[in-house]
């Protein structure tokens, strides 16, 4: 299966397909001339799949190199960055060399960022292996790090020139990091697809479930991040609908500390606690909450999260990139399949976070 995200400056191709991991050299020989890479991944990705990729590309003739650092959220920061920087200068890799990023949204993220900031930028292939960035996090440009002052807080609008996702690697993730990525998968059923959320609907719940439907899921779920990334690239307008349950999500990442709760989970919490107080102010339909945390809580994703504690993520909430002087824009689903902005003030937003 193939997508293409026909950008006007950058077009690029998502290849969806079993067992292409391993074909990974000819798909960036089919990109990219002769040059060094530099794989970029953790260390439990690298030990899984960093070898079979890189004989994959030496195969192809390519010149390739291998880091990696601590699995996590709590390793997406600039001290990592610098170390990247640091393998990259040793490595001699110039302008003309490129970066793969060959993980999760962890690895994805800050590989995408170092390759956008190194030598002014440097052009990247993302490679994502769990649920999480294969639905969401390896399309549509968005690179970044975390700061002890919010999630994603310095980051580039930089694309890559293709993204490969082999379904056969979510066999090797723990089943909490599988299910994780079902919060995202969700979120897209009830921002833009309702033939999406009917089929999730059907499914029992099972991580067989999932992996039994992984390619429509990640297809269709691909899919409505396609259309909205062509459609507003620079996320001033619909791009904004994709961060719904993000607000409060990631106000949780951030105060529980990084890598406590995992972003599918603090996203699911998030579009619970958002949709219980849009519901309540008569801004989505009645019961559509309950629909939500139902869904959530079949895949095994949690709806609620203790301590919850108001002045801290309100705090966290300040620093969104969302927020616009004293005002910051929201997301909320005013019916199944469509989402849309709500503009309030933060004041108001200590609302959205009462219990």
């Amino acid at each position: 299966m193939k997508l293409n995200v026909n950008l006007p400056q950058n077009p690029y191709d998502i290849i969806i397909e079993k067992g292409s991991l391993a074909k990974a050299g000819q798909w960036v020989k089919g990109l990219w001339q002769q040059q060094k890479i530099a794989i970029i991944t953790d260390n439990r990705v690298g030990s899984l799949y960093a070898e079979k990729v890189k004989l994959s590309l030496e195969d192809a003739g390519f010149e390739t190199v291998v880091f990696d650092f601590l699995e996590g959220e709590a390793s997406k920061n600039l001290t990592t960055v610098n170390k990247a920087y640091e393998f990259l200068v040793k490595q001699g890799m110039t302008r003309s060399d490129g970066i793969i990023a060959l993980g999760g949204g962890v690895v994805g993220d800050l590989a995408g960022f170092v390759a956008s900031t190194y030598m002014r930028g440097i052009h990247f292939l993302q490679i994502p292996t769990s649920l999480t960035a294969q639905v969401d996090s390896s399309i549509g440009g968005k690179t970044g790090v975390n700061t002890p002052f919010a999630k994603n807080m310095v980051g580039t609008f930089t694309q890559p020139d293709g993204v490969l996702i082999d379904p056969d690697t979510l066999k090797t993730l723990g089943q909490r990091e599988l299910i994780e990525g079902m919060g995202e998968v969700i979120k897209y059923g009830l921002i833009a697809d309702t033939e999406l959320w009917d089929k999730l609907d059907a499914l029992d719940g099972s991580a067989a479930s999932i992996l039994d439907n992984s390619e429509m899921i990640i297809y269709r779920s691909c899919e409505v991040k396609r259309k909205v990334v062509v459609e507003d690239e620079l996320d001033n307008g619909i791009r904004l609908y994709l961060n719904f349950g993000h607000t409060i999500g990631h106000a949780i990442e951030a105060t529980a500390g990084y890598g406590k709760v995992m972003h599918g989970e603090a996203v699911a919490i998030g579009m619970v606690q958002m949709s219980r107080v849009a519901e309540k102010k008569g801004l989505m339909p009645e019961g559509i909450t309950e629909k939500i945390a139902a869904m959530c809580a079949k895949f095994g994703l949690p709806t609620a999260y203790e301590p919850w504690d108001v002045e801290k993520m309100y705090q966290a909430l300040k620093h969104d990139k969302k927020a616009r002087g004293q005002m910051i824009k929201t997301v909320i689903v005013p019916q199944l399949g469509q989402a849309a902005i709500n503009q309030i003030s933060l004041q108001e937003m200590k609302e959205y976070l009462e219990k």
